[in-house]
Protein backbone atom coordinates (compact mmCIF):
# COMPACT_ATOMS: atom_id res chain seq x y z
CA UNK A 1 0.00 0.00 0.00
CA UNK A 2 3.34 2.04 0.68
CA UNK A 3 4.82 1.56 -2.17
CA UNK A 4 8.18 0.22 -0.27
CA UNK A 5 10.07 -3.21 -1.45
CA UNK A 6 9.91 -6.33 1.00
CA UNK A 7 13.97 -5.74 1.88
CA UNK A 8 13.24 -2.19 3.20
CA UNK A 9 10.03 -3.46 5.83
CA UNK A 10 12.65 -6.26 6.64
CA UNK A 11 15.12 -3.26 7.67
CA UNK A 12 12.88 -1.44 9.65
CA UNK A 13 11.89 -4.77 11.27
CA UNK A 14 15.06 -5.36 12.49
CA UNK A 15 15.26 -1.68 14.14
CA UNK A 16 12.69 -3.26 16.18
CA UNK A 17 14.45 -6.60 16.76
CA UNK A 18 12.66 -8.67 14.29
CA UNK A 19 15.17 -10.33 11.78
CA UNK A 20 13.59 -12.16 9.06
CA UNK A 21 15.22 -13.81 6.29
CA UNK A 22 13.95 -12.99 2.96
CA UNK A 23 11.79 -15.86 2.39
CA UNK A 24 9.76 -15.92 4.92
CA UNK A 25 7.51 -12.84 4.24
CA UNK A 26 7.93 -13.76 0.45
CA UNK A 27 6.53 -17.23 1.35
CA UNK A 28 3.94 -15.94 3.28
CA UNK A 29 2.63 -13.35 0.80
CA UNK A 30 2.32 -16.40 -1.62
CA UNK A 31 0.87 -17.97 0.32
CA UNK A 32 -2.12 -15.12 0.49
CA UNK A 33 -2.78 -15.03 -2.90
CA UNK A 34 -5.44 -17.56 -3.14
CA UNK A 35 -7.45 -15.50 0.03
CA UNK A 36 -7.97 -12.93 -2.43
CA UNK A 37 -8.31 -14.24 -5.51
CA UNK A 38 -12.51 -14.84 -5.25
CA UNK A 39 -12.35 -11.25 -3.74
CA UNK A 40 -10.46 -10.29 -7.52
CA UNK A 41 -12.86 -11.85 -9.48
CA UNK A 42 -15.65 -10.42 -7.43
CA UNK A 43 -14.31 -6.95 -8.51
CA UNK A 44 -13.99 -8.06 -11.75
CA UNK A 45 -17.59 -8.93 -12.09
CA UNK A 46 -18.68 -5.72 -10.35
CA UNK A 47 -16.73 -3.59 -12.67
CA UNK A 48 -18.48 -5.08 -15.88
CA UNK A 49 -21.55 -4.45 -14.76
CA UNK A 50 -21.10 -1.30 -14.85
CA UNK A 51 -21.88 1.29 -17.91
CA UNK A 52 -19.34 4.05 -17.66
CA UNK A 53 -15.21 3.46 -16.79
CA UNK A 54 -11.86 5.35 -17.47
CA UNK A 55 -9.09 3.55 -18.69
CA UNK A 56 -5.24 3.30 -19.00
CA UNK A 57 -2.37 1.19 -18.74
CA UNK A 58 1.29 1.47 -17.82
CA UNK A 59 4.66 -1.27 -18.36
CA UNK A 60 5.01 -3.03 -15.16
CA UNK A 61 8.18 -5.45 -15.47
CA UNK A 62 7.52 -8.81 -14.49
CA UNK A 63 10.76 -11.22 -14.15
CA UNK A 64 9.91 -14.50 -15.55
CA UNK A 65 10.72 -15.55 -19.11
CA UNK A 66 7.39 -16.11 -21.26
CA UNK A 67 7.05 -17.89 -24.66
CA UNK A 68 6.63 -15.02 -27.24
CA UNK A 69 6.89 -12.12 -25.16
CA UNK A 70 10.29 -10.97 -25.53
CA UNK A 71 12.03 -9.37 -22.43
CA UNK A 72 10.19 -8.17 -18.90
CA UNK A 73 8.01 -5.88 -19.91
CA UNK A 74 4.38 -6.30 -19.12
CA UNK A 75 1.66 -3.88 -18.41
CA UNK A 76 -0.34 -2.58 -15.95
CA UNK A 77 -4.23 -1.66 -17.12
CA UNK A 78 -6.64 -0.05 -14.76
CA UNK A 79 -10.50 0.34 -15.38
CA UNK A 80 -11.75 2.88 -12.63
CA UNK A 81 -15.83 3.37 -12.34
CA UNK A 82 -17.87 5.01 -9.59
CA UNK A 83 -17.16 2.45 -7.36
CA UNK A 84 -14.72 0.49 -8.09
CA UNK A 85 -11.36 -0.16 -9.29
CA UNK A 86 -9.76 -3.01 -11.23
CA UNK A 87 -6.32 -3.22 -12.49
CA UNK A 88 -5.04 -6.27 -14.73
CA UNK A 89 -2.23 -7.32 -15.22
CA UNK A 90 -0.96 -8.91 -18.71
CA UNK A 91 2.11 -9.47 -20.71
CA UNK A 92 0.99 -7.82 -23.45
CA UNK A 93 -0.77 -3.88 -24.46
CA UNK A 94 -2.90 -4.60 -27.55
CA UNK A 95 -6.75 -4.80 -27.49
CA UNK A 96 -7.07 -8.42 -26.19
CA UNK A 97 -6.62 -7.03 -22.53
CA UNK A 98 -9.71 -4.71 -22.62
CA UNK A 99 -11.30 -7.01 -24.54
CA UNK A 100 -11.10 -9.77 -22.22
CA UNK A 101 -12.15 -7.60 -19.31
CA UNK A 102 -15.10 -5.66 -21.36
CA UNK A 103 -16.30 -8.31 -23.75
CA UNK A 104 -17.67 -8.11 -27.10
CA UNK A 105 -20.91 -6.93 -26.15
CA UNK A 106 -20.04 -4.24 -23.59
CA UNK A 107 -22.19 -1.26 -23.65
CA UNK A 108 -21.05 2.21 -21.56
CA UNK A 109 -19.00 5.29 -22.20
CA UNK A 110 -15.18 4.81 -21.73
CA UNK A 111 -12.95 7.79 -21.02
CA UNK A 112 -9.70 7.31 -22.70
CA UNK A 113 -6.35 8.61 -24.52
CA UNK A 114 -6.01 8.46 -28.34
CA UNK A 115 -4.52 4.87 -27.84
CA UNK A 116 -5.52 2.61 -30.83
CA UNK A 117 -5.86 -0.43 -29.35
CA UNK A 118 -9.23 1.11 -27.16
CA UNK A 119 -10.26 2.00 -30.75
CA UNK A 120 -9.78 -1.70 -32.12
CA UNK A 121 -11.96 -3.37 -29.46
CA UNK A 122 -14.84 -5.39 -30.65
CA UNK A 123 -17.60 -3.82 -28.41
CA UNK A 124 -16.45 -0.38 -30.05
CA UNK A 125 -16.31 -1.60 -33.25
CA UNK A 126 -19.50 -2.88 -32.98
CA UNK A 127 -20.80 0.49 -31.44
CA UNK A 128 -22.25 -0.76 -28.41
CA UNK A 129 -19.39 0.78 -26.34
CA UNK A 130 -18.62 4.50 -26.85
CA UNK A 131 -14.75 5.99 -26.38
CA UNK A 132 -15.06 9.77 -24.98
CA UNK A 133 -11.76 11.12 -25.43
CA UNK A 134 -9.17 13.15 -23.32
CA UNK A 135 -8.62 16.68 -23.61
CA UNK A 136 -5.83 16.97 -21.19
CA UNK A 137 -3.85 14.88 -24.01
CA UNK A 138 -4.71 17.53 -26.77
CA UNK A 139 -3.74 20.17 -24.41
CA UNK A 140 -0.43 18.36 -23.95
CA UNK A 141 0.09 18.29 -27.24
CA UNK A 142 -0.09 22.11 -28.18
CA UNK A 143 2.62 22.13 -24.94
CA UNK A 144 4.52 20.09 -27.00
CA UNK A 145 4.86 22.21 -29.98
CA UNK A 146 5.57 25.12 -28.05
CA UNK A 147 8.03 23.61 -26.17
CA UNK A 148 9.82 22.09 -28.99
CA UNK A 149 8.96 25.39 -31.22
CA UNK A 150 9.04 28.33 -29.39
CA UNK A 151 7.79 30.48 -33.08
CA UNK A 152 5.09 28.58 -32.34
CA UNK A 153 4.84 30.03 -28.61
CA UNK A 154 1.74 33.09 -29.58
CA UNK A 155 -0.43 30.15 -31.33
CA UNK A 156 -0.16 27.34 -28.92
CA UNK A 157 -0.65 29.39 -26.08
CA UNK A 158 -4.33 30.32 -27.68
CA UNK A 159 -5.39 26.52 -27.80
CA UNK A 160 -4.48 26.31 -24.53
CA UNK A 161 -6.70 28.91 -23.44
CA UNK A 162 -9.24 27.64 -25.37
CA UNK A 163 -9.23 24.72 -23.79
CA UNK A 164 -8.96 26.30 -20.41
CA UNK A 165 -12.37 28.00 -21.22
CA UNK A 166 -13.97 24.85 -22.04
CA UNK A 167 -12.90 23.37 -19.23
CA UNK A 168 -14.46 26.30 -16.97
CA UNK A 169 -17.63 26.00 -18.83
CA UNK A 170 -17.83 22.96 -18.93
CA UNK A 171 -17.77 22.87 -14.75
CA UNK A 172 -20.18 25.87 -14.96
CA UNK A 173 -22.48 23.51 -16.91
CA UNK A 174 -22.19 20.58 -14.33
CA UNK A 175 -22.71 23.29 -11.41
CA UNK A 176 -25.61 24.82 -12.83
CA UNK A 177 -29.08 23.88 -10.99
CA UNK A 178 -30.45 20.43 -12.28
CA UNK A 179 -34.01 20.58 -14.56
CA UNK A 180 -36.20 18.44 -14.01
CA UNK A 181 -35.92 15.47 -16.13
CA UNK A 182 -37.74 15.85 -19.74
CA UNK A 183 -37.51 14.47 -22.93
CA UNK A 184 -35.38 15.98 -25.11
CA UNK A 185 -33.43 17.47 -22.69
CA UNK A 186 -33.71 20.98 -22.23
CA UNK A 187 -31.22 23.17 -23.50
CA UNK A 188 -29.79 25.48 -20.68
CA UNK A 189 -27.93 28.52 -20.74
CA UNK A 190 -24.67 26.82 -19.36
CA UNK A 191 -25.16 24.13 -22.05
CA UNK A 192 -25.67 26.72 -24.75
CA UNK A 193 -22.37 28.24 -23.59
CA UNK A 194 -20.65 25.18 -23.69
CA UNK A 195 -21.91 24.15 -27.19
CA UNK A 196 -21.40 27.47 -28.76
CA UNK A 197 -17.34 27.54 -27.49
CA UNK A 198 -16.69 24.17 -29.10
CA UNK A 199 -18.62 25.14 -32.23
CA UNK A 200 -16.84 28.30 -31.95
CA UNK A 201 -13.13 25.84 -31.47
CA UNK A 202 -13.94 23.39 -34.53
CA UNK A 203 -14.53 26.51 -37.04
CA UNK A 204 -11.00 27.67 -35.84
CA UNK A 205 -9.36 24.47 -36.26
CA UNK A 206 -10.87 23.84 -40.01
CA UNK A 207 -9.79 27.47 -41.17
CA UNK A 208 -6.52 26.99 -39.64
CA UNK A 209 -6.54 23.47 -41.95
CA UNK A 210 -7.80 24.90 -45.00
CA UNK A 211 -4.51 27.23 -44.68
CA UNK A 212 -2.21 25.69 -47.43
CA UNK A 213 0.76 27.45 -45.56
CA UNK A 214 -0.05 26.01 -42.17
CA UNK A 215 3.13 24.93 -40.47
CA UNK A 216 3.48 21.01 -40.65
CA UNK A 217 4.33 21.32 -36.56
CA UNK A 218 0.64 22.90 -36.32
CA UNK A 219 -1.04 20.92 -39.11
CA UNK A 220 -0.05 18.09 -37.15
CA UNK A 221 -2.13 18.70 -33.96
CA UNK A 222 -5.16 20.53 -35.71
CA UNK A 223 -5.13 17.00 -38.03
CA UNK A 224 -5.38 15.15 -34.71
CA UNK A 225 -8.22 16.98 -33.19
CA UNK A 226 -10.24 16.61 -36.27
CA UNK A 227 -9.37 13.36 -36.30
CA UNK A 228 -10.61 12.41 -32.25
CA UNK A 229 -13.46 14.61 -32.28
CA UNK A 230 -16.39 12.68 -32.40
CA UNK A 231 -14.73 11.42 -29.09
CA UNK A 232 -14.07 14.43 -27.92
CA UNK A 233 -16.94 15.65 -27.86
CA UNK A 234 -19.22 13.06 -26.23
CA UNK A 235 -19.74 15.05 -23.30
CA UNK A 236 -22.10 17.74 -25.16
CA UNK A 237 -24.54 14.87 -24.99
CA UNK A 238 -23.45 13.10 -21.53
CA UNK A 239 -22.85 16.09 -19.37
CA UNK A 240 -21.36 13.70 -16.70
CA UNK A 241 -18.43 12.33 -18.70
CA UNK A 242 -15.39 14.28 -17.95
CA UNK A 243 -13.21 16.10 -20.11
CA UNK A 244 -9.92 13.73 -19.23
CA UNK A 245 -9.07 10.65 -17.57
CA UNK A 246 -7.02 11.99 -15.21
CA UNK A 247 -9.12 9.45 -12.81
CA UNK A 248 -7.15 6.53 -14.59
CA UNK A 249 -4.17 8.37 -14.29
CA UNK A 250 -4.41 9.15 -10.55
CA UNK A 251 -5.45 5.45 -10.41
CA UNK A 252 -1.60 4.66 -12.01
CA UNK A 253 0.54 6.86 -9.23
CA UNK A 254 0.66 4.34 -6.87
CA UNK A 255 1.74 1.69 -8.89
CA UNK A 256 4.17 4.22 -10.59
CA UNK A 257 5.88 4.90 -7.31
CA UNK A 258 6.04 0.99 -6.71
CA UNK A 259 7.99 0.54 -10.12
CA UNK A 260 10.26 3.02 -9.33
CA UNK A 261 10.76 1.77 -5.81
CA UNK A 262 11.11 -2.21 -6.63
CA UNK A 263 11.11 -1.99 -10.42
CA UNK A 264 7.89 -4.58 -10.38
CA UNK A 265 7.46 -8.01 -9.88
CA UNK A 266 10.12 -11.07 -9.53
CA UNK A 267 7.14 -12.85 -10.49
CA UNK A 268 3.60 -13.73 -11.61
CA UNK A 269 2.00 -14.60 -8.94
CA UNK A 270 3.94 -11.96 -7.26
CA UNK A 271 2.32 -9.58 -9.94
CA UNK A 272 -1.03 -11.24 -9.72
CA UNK A 273 -1.13 -10.41 -6.44
CA UNK A 274 0.01 -6.57 -6.50
CA UNK A 275 -2.82 -6.22 -9.33
CA UNK A 276 -4.97 -7.49 -6.58
CA UNK A 277 -4.08 -5.70 -4.01
CA UNK A 278 -4.04 -2.16 -6.21
CA UNK A 279 -7.35 -2.81 -7.25
CA UNK A 280 -8.48 -3.69 -3.45
CA UNK A 281 -7.46 -0.83 -1.75
CA UNK A 282 -7.93 1.52 -4.11
CA UNK A 283 -11.58 0.35 -4.22
CA UNK A 284 -11.76 0.31 -0.37
CA UNK A 285 -10.33 4.27 -0.98
CA UNK A 286 -13.27 5.04 -2.81
CA UNK A 287 -15.86 3.95 -0.08
CA UNK A 288 -13.82 5.84 2.44
CA UNK A 289 -12.53 2.55 4.59
CA UNK A 290 -10.03 2.15 6.20
CA UNK A 291 -7.52 -0.72 4.31
CA UNK A 292 -5.70 -1.87 7.58
CA UNK A 293 -9.23 -2.30 9.39
CA UNK A 294 -10.48 -4.01 6.60
CA UNK A 295 -7.48 -6.41 5.99
CA UNK A 296 -7.90 -7.13 10.08
CA UNK A 297 -11.24 -7.92 9.87
CA UNK A 298 -10.85 -9.94 6.21
CA UNK A 299 -7.61 -11.83 7.05
CA UNK A 300 -9.58 -13.11 10.90
CA UNK A 301 -12.37 -14.41 9.20
CA UNK A 302 -9.95 -16.50 6.76
CA UNK A 303 -7.83 -17.72 9.54
CA UNK A 304 -11.27 -18.22 11.38
CA UNK A 305 -11.71 -20.34 8.23
CA UNK A 306 -8.67 -22.72 8.75
CA UNK A 307 -6.78 -20.87 6.70
CA UNK A 308 -9.19 -20.81 3.86
CA UNK A 309 -11.31 -17.94 2.19
CA UNK A 310 -14.26 -18.03 4.01
CA UNK A 311 -17.87 -19.38 2.40
CA UNK A 312 -19.58 -15.72 2.30
CA UNK A 313 -16.07 -13.43 1.14
CA UNK A 314 -18.28 -11.24 -1.30
CA UNK A 315 -19.97 -10.11 1.86
CA UNK A 316 -16.86 -7.91 2.80
CA UNK A 317 -17.06 -5.55 -0.15
CA UNK A 318 -17.85 -2.25 0.05
CA UNK A 319 -21.47 -2.04 -1.63
CA UNK A 320 -22.26 -5.14 0.73
CA UNK A 321 -21.45 -4.11 3.57
CA UNK A 322 -24.16 -2.86 6.43
CA UNK A 323 -23.69 0.42 7.69
CA UNK A 324 -22.41 -1.01 11.21
CA UNK A 325 -19.31 -2.08 9.53
CA UNK A 326 -19.34 0.60 7.05
CA UNK A 327 -19.04 2.82 10.58
CA UNK A 328 -16.39 0.29 12.16
CA UNK A 329 -13.95 0.20 9.47
CA UNK A 330 -14.61 4.52 8.44
CA UNK A 331 -11.35 6.02 7.48
CA UNK A 332 -12.53 9.03 9.37
CA UNK A 333 -12.69 6.85 12.79
CA UNK A 334 -11.13 8.46 15.71
CA UNK A 335 -8.27 6.41 15.98
CA UNK A 336 -8.26 4.31 19.49
CA UNK A 337 -6.16 6.19 21.93
CA UNK A 338 -2.82 4.96 23.00
CA UNK A 339 -2.69 2.61 26.03
CA UNK A 340 0.41 4.61 28.51
CA UNK A 341 -0.58 2.59 31.33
Amino acid sequence: MFQRPTYRLLDAFRLHGLDLSLGTPTDGLKQLEPLFTPLYDALVGHSQEQTFWHADETRWQVFVTVEGNAGHRWYLWVFPAADVVVFVLSPTRGRETPDAHFGDDAEGTRVVDRYSAYQAMAAVQSGTLVLAFCWAHVRRDFLRVRKGRPEHTAWADGWVARIGRLYHRSDERRNATPLPAAVPRPRTEADQRVRDHVEAMRTQRDDELADPQLPPARRKVLQSLANHWAGLTVFLDQPDVPLDHNTAERAQRGPVVGRKNYYGSGAEWSGRLAAMLFRLFQTLSLANLNPHAWLTAYLTACAEAGGEVPADAERDLPWNLSDEQKRAWSQDREPRPTDTS
